[in-house]
């Protein structure tokens, strides 16, 4: 389980920065006691591979789960980060999650954010979510998987990150171990803000694929640069006044800004599809053991 969220927020911020990909999920490092407590954490085995995983499912977003949902609030990633995770920056309106960004003091900083994750974890299967950004420079709004040495584990972490300055493309990567350099941008037909748009990795054994409403996009199969520990789901809204390479300047949009989430799902591999338009519906090779 993790232990306090608001610990992780401190540690070797800066390693995660080294180049241009993802931002730093040390920001995690040392996740939450309060879940340790809660006891949350209900693994059972993977039907395919060796790792230890939670059930599949889908959450549309009509309530907000707190059996599975961690909120965070009242700290922050690090010193690169320009907004507090604030609770009233999360919202559920007509099956829509909403993240937003605005802002608001609070502690030493100008703006609230908002981040949501998962108290359990998962290994392979599908990962699926329909989402809409704003836009925006100098902000992030990401959908990923991770887990880190807080959980007792090596840092893995499988990337959707939508670089807001820019919002005809999606960033995918992922960190074995903790280093990265598997980054790759790809477009989004019609932009990340126009429209929802469906996101979803496959992670198996011998291969991690990323579809971008339904196409792949991106495929891993060199052992490794494979993820090989169980990871919880995030997704998270922030800004950066100086990740300026990667993120754009930031400027003050002047407004509350939303990442909007309509479906999460995880299906593990050899389980059945779950809804009609998931992923695992239409790929026909989801779910075959290796």
């Amino acid at each position: 389980m993790n232990s306090d969220p608001k610990t992780t927020s401190k540690a070797a911020i800066g390693a995660h920065r080294a180049g241009q990909g993802g931002w730093g999920r040390l920001a995690w490092l040392g996740a939450s006691l309060l879940l340790v407590a809660l006891g949350s954490l209900s693994t059972v085995p993977s039907r395919a591979q060796d790792i230890q995983s939670s059930q599949s499912f889908v959450d549309d977003f009509k309530s907000l789960d707190r059996s599975r949902w961690y909120v965070s609030d009242g700290w922050t990633n690090g010193s690169h980060q320009n907004c507090t995770w604030s609770k009233g920056q999360v919202s559920l309106a007509e099956g829509t999650l909403s993240l937003g960004f605005e802002k608001q003091k609070t502690k030493d900083r100008e703006f609230a954010c908002g981040e949501i994750q998962t108290k359990q974890r998962f290994g392979y299967g599908t990962y699926e979510a329909r989402m809409k950004t704003d836009a925006g420079p100098g902000l992030n709004a990401a959908f990923f998987s991770y887990i880190g040495p807080s959980d007792k584990q090596p840092w893995d972490e499988i990337d959707f990150e939508i670089l807001t300055k820019d919002t005809s493309k999606v960033q995918v990567n992922a960190y074995i171990a903790g280093k990265g350099k598997n980054e790759k941008l790809v477009e989004v037909p019609g932009g990340t803000d126009k429209a929802f748009n469906d996101y979803a990795f496959v992670w198996e054994k011998d291969s991690l694929r990323w579809y971008v409403n339904g196409q792949l996009v991106n495929t891993i199969t060199d052992p490794a640069k494979l993820p090989s520990h169980a990871q919880k789901i995030f997704f998270s809204l922030w800004g950066s006044d100086t990740m300026k390479g990667w993120m754009g300047a930031f400027a003050d949009p002047g407004r509350k800004l939303s990442l909007q989430i309509e479906r999460v799902a995880f299906t593990a591999l050899g389980d059945p599809c779950q809804f009609p338009e998931s992923l695992v519906c239409s790929v026909k090779e989801l779910g075959k053991t290796n």
